[in-house]
């Protein structure tokens, strides 16, 4: 097949706020070809930053834009796919963001790959048997303890059977308002359900705070505590972990590469790796965090906050590890994300989430949604349209 498009996509609510919710827009990847199959990916990101690096003009070569690697390739095989990768990157590689954007490209050519060969994703990357996982829910906190139980009482509802709470005003006052907000989440859950808390680097670089929180949290039978301290706090991390905290620690959501990946494994310490597909360079990457993750010992877990299309992508990472047994599972995001794929990736009757058999990712793009949600785009440079949001 050869690659015939290449379009990025933005999509965004009328309305956009400042809460830590990442569902409000998204940039979707559309792959076509000449064999008239389309393959689709979705990228954390900032959408227009995104798409620049998709059609910016070349600076010299080592500024080539995405489009501009992958148009008129072929692309038969997962081989194709990894090639492409290594290409594209090599080409951006002084484009800052090149990893983060491609992550939807990537995902967009596993898909196209497997639909072409009749394959789902999971065993084109080496899979030979899918296990179930148990969806958290993923969830911000309420604005108080009384709204945060509320939360947590329409999930347990709703037949979950783990939830994450982050962000929101966790880390905002004091060490007994957190504490607070934590007893209610557990108390809405239930004793029996699965309770993780996202800090959303609420301590820093404070070794202090984080240790004295996890001894807090821990009568609360939390699975982990995410990302306590900042992104690239790594010498605090693997000190964190030289204490011994009293709740195990998850991080690595921001790694956007697979060598920040790597620091997280080796020099923080952690219980959890959390990768996210859609910033770390796509499925190619991911799967290598995945089998680095097993070989060390370490639970590796997807970060997804985003639709059902990111949802896809991030379990076949990981659908054949037996004891990679958590999935995050966006379940309070915008209409957006609820309606770009909708029906995929549901849960089962025992509440598990399994990778689709379906050749690809197993999703189909609402037409309707797109529709509705498009925020076209039109980019000019000396009188030259070089951008233009396709139909």
């Amino acid at each position: 097949m050869k690659i015939t498009s290449v379009d990025p996509i933005y999509l965004r609510m009328p309305e956009i706020t400042t809460a830590a919710d990442g569902t409000q827009d998204t940039i979707l990847v559309r792959i076509r070809t000449d064999r008239g199959l389309e393959g689709w990916g979705e990228c954390d990101a900032s959408p227009l930053v995104s798409i620049a690096a998709y059609c910016c003009p070349m600076s010299h070569g080592n500024i080539i834009n995405i489009r501009e690697s992958l148009l008129g390739e072929t692309v038969d095989t997962p081989e194709d796919v990894r090639r492409l990768h290594a290409k594209a990157l090599r080409n951006g590689s002084d484009i800052e963001q090149i990893d983060h954007a491609y992550a939807g490209a990537d995902l967009a050519l596993w898909d196209l790959v497997g639909k072409s060969l009749g394959k789902p994703v999971f065993r084109l990357l080496g899979g030979a048997a899918s296990y179930a996982k148990k969806p958290y829910a993923s969830v911000l906190f309420g604005d108080t303890p009384e709204e945060t139980l509320r939360i947590a009482q329409g999930i347990r509802a709703r037949g979950f059977q783990a939830a994450k709470f982050g962000w929101g005003p966790l880390g905002k006052k004091d060490a007994e308002w957190d504490v607070a907000l934590v007893r209610a989440a557990r108390e809405g859950l239930g004793p029996k359900a699965e309770l993780m808390v996202d800090a959303g680097w609420a301590w820093g670089r404070d070794v202090a705070a984080v240790l004295d929180r996890a001894r807090r949290f821990a009568p609360y039978q939390l699975t982990w505590l995410e990302e306590p301290l900042l992104p690239d706090a790594l010498p605090e991390y693997g000190e964190v972990a030289r204490h011994r905290p009293a709740v195990p620690i998850a991080a690595g959501e921001n790694a956007a590469t697979l060598r920040a990946a790597e620091n997280y494994i080796e020099q923080g310490g952690l219980s959890f790796i959390q990768i996210d597909a859609g910033r770390i360079g796509g499925l190619t990457v991911s799967r290598k965090v995945a089998e680095l993750a097993a070989k060390k010992g370490i639970t590796y877990v997807n970060h997804t906050f985003k639709s059902r299309v990111s949802v896809a992508a991030a379990i076949h990472a990981f659908a054949d590890f037996e004891a990679f047994r958590y999935l995050e599972y966006p379940s309070s995001g915008s209409a957006l994300s609820e309606q770009l794929a909708p029906g995929a990736y549901d849960r089962d009757a025992s509440g598990m989430v399994s990778a689709s058999e379906a050749p690809g990712l197993g999703v189909t793009v609402s037409p309707a949604c797109l529709r509705k949600f498009a925020a076209p785009v039109r980019i000019d440079v000396g009188g030259r349209t070089i951008f233009t949001s396709a139909d």
